[in-house]
């Protein structure tokens, strides 16, 4: 089996056999344990060691595995107290520290001597019935990864992004996670960039939805900008996206192209394959903001469009009415001497002059378009 193929094949859902776990050592916080660590494991060869272990338990492992083992720890949203003790057995730097405790980062990669800190975006589409003008389209979460030569810890900040079926899947196969930590910060990457191509469809459905229905209604509310809120709060939905794809594009170029101490070369080309995705969808959610932008100026010109429309019947229909309101204003007039006052056809020749002269400007508005 390819190199290629393994690595792909990693982060694709599959179904496990059996109702219940067959990792009997993963922990799951509670407020009672008090700890963020959701799971820690060291492998060797590629398999997992069946022993339950905590932390600086596993490391002082490792180091004395002569390079053949190697442990990874995942934790979800980890207090500073909780990763504390993780960080200074592990000789994390304090920056990264910081970072991965207070989350809320800017997708990045950091080299520091012996060890990579990255960020990830992860990207969640929420399905809606209705695209309303208040509806969430996505939701963003956060994986950071520690990767050193013999360790990868990732910590993991919303409800989205979750890397349990990741391991579940790497530990199926033991060749490929034999390669080291490097490996596994590959699938966690393709894995993200692989929901980016996912959410991207699923916006894109959304506006093909909003663009038919600009163009394609030219009565109600469309004309009148009724959609105008939707397709901004769409605008916005596609800005968070592009907060979390657009900062990932350096990085993932370097990790591919550059020599890293902690990075197997042997992978190291295999990111190219998850950068090329990445440009992609970056390309994709640069090209649904120009979309939007037009769909929301053409909106924006139909409403404009159908105001001046509103303006010119309203105007039509004033100058009609003025009409009779100028000869009823002229003959209401408290004058003893008028012409035709006294003459018996006077009320009807009136009535008549005054309806043809609406009628003829009726069909003059009408003739132009005004009406």
């Amino acid at each position: 089996m390819s190199m290629i193929k393994d690595l792909r094949a990693a982060v694709r859902p599959s179904l496990r056999k059996g109702g219940r776990s067959a990792y009997p050592y993963e922990n799951t916080r509670t407020a009672a344990e008090g700890t963020a660590v959701v799971d820690c494991a060291v492998y060797r060869d590629g398999q997992r060691v069946d022993a339950r272990m905590t932390p600086d338990e596993a490391l002082r492992r490792v180091r004395a595995s002569g390079g053949r083992e190697f442990v990874w720890i995942g934790l979800h949203e980890p207090t500073e107290r909780e990763f504390s003790g993780i960080a200074t057995e592990y000789g994390l730097h304090p920056l990264a520290v910081e970072d991965a405790v207070q989350a809320h980062q800017r997708p990045k990669l950091e080299r520091y001597d012996d060890s990579v800190f990255t960020v990830f975006k992860t990207i969640h589409y929420v399905e809606h019935a209705e695209l309303t003008a208040t509806s969430e389209v996505v939701e963003t979460g956060e994986v950071m990864c520690f990767t050193g030569r013999d360790y990868i810890i990732t910590v993991r900040h919303g409800g989205q992004g979750s890397l349990r079926a990741l391991r579940h899947r790497m530990e199926d196969d033991a060749e490929l996670l034999s390669k080291g930590p490097s490996v596994v910060l590959h699938a966690i990457a393709d894995q993200t960039v692989d929901g980016y191509l996912a959410v991207a469809d699923a916006v894109q459905d959304d506006i093909d939805e909003v663009e038919i229905e600009v163009f394609s209604n030219t009565t109600g509310n469309a004309r009148r900008g009724g959609d105008a809120g939707r397709i901004y709060q769409l605008k916005r939905e596609v800005l968070e996206f592009k907060r979390a794809v657009s900062p990932l594009l350096r990085p993932m170029q370097l990790v591919s192209e550059r020599p890293m101490q902690v990075i197997d070369p042997e992978i190291q080309k295999y990111f190219r394959d998850v950068a090329d995705h990445l440009t992609r969808v970056n390309e994709q959610v640069l090209g649904f903001d120009d979309l939007l932008n037009s769909i929301l100026q053409a909106n924006l010109a139909q409403a404009t469009v159908a105001q001046n429309e509103d303006m010119r019947k309203i105007t039509s229909w004033a100058a009609i009415f003025a009409v009779p309101t100028m000869i009823a204003g002229i003959y209401g007039m408290n004058f003893k001497y008028m012409p035709e006052l006294g003459w018996k056809y006077g009320y009807p020749t009136v009535m008549a002059v005054t309806v043809t002269i609406c009628v003829a400007i009726y069909r003059g508005f009408k003739r132009n378009g005004w009406l």
